[in-house]
């Protein structure tokens, strides 16, 4: 399984961006699919997640109602919709997969992909 996370960009504080992240291999579906991020001198932390049927959600507070979690599994892809940016929502943004996943064991990871918000 590999995965391509793509859609980072630089915007103005109050803009959007929507991040992808393309999937290979087979059994999308099964998979949970999870966004974290990681901003210069701290830790990776988690942003939201979703089931494999994409029923279930879930978001961190600091995200809550401003990002939006969602996957077409035609397209083996997730997204990760982001309005109302905010300066510290700069970070390096990840995608992860994981079977038995939810806020944390993820077997599989992309790249990464760089968002920067100016205020």
């Amino acid at each position: 399984v590999q995965l391509q996370a793509s859609g980072g960009g630089l915007v103005q504080a109050g803009g959007s961006l929507r991040l992808s992240c393309a999937t290979s291999g087979r059994s999308f579906s099964s998979y949970t699919e999870g966004w974290f991020r990681q901003a210069p001198g701290k830790e990776c932390e988690f942003v939201a997640v979703i089931s494999g049927s994409g029923v279930v959600t879930r978001y961190a507070d600091s995200v809550k109602g401003r990002f939006t979690i969602s996957r077409d599994n035609t397209k083996n892809t997730v997204y990760l919709q982001m309005n109302s940016l905010k300066p510290e929502d700069t970070a390096v943004y990840y995608c992860a997969a994981g079977v038995r996943a939810w806020y944390e064991n993820y077997d599989y990871w992309g790249q990464g992909t760089q968002v920067t918000v100016s205020s």
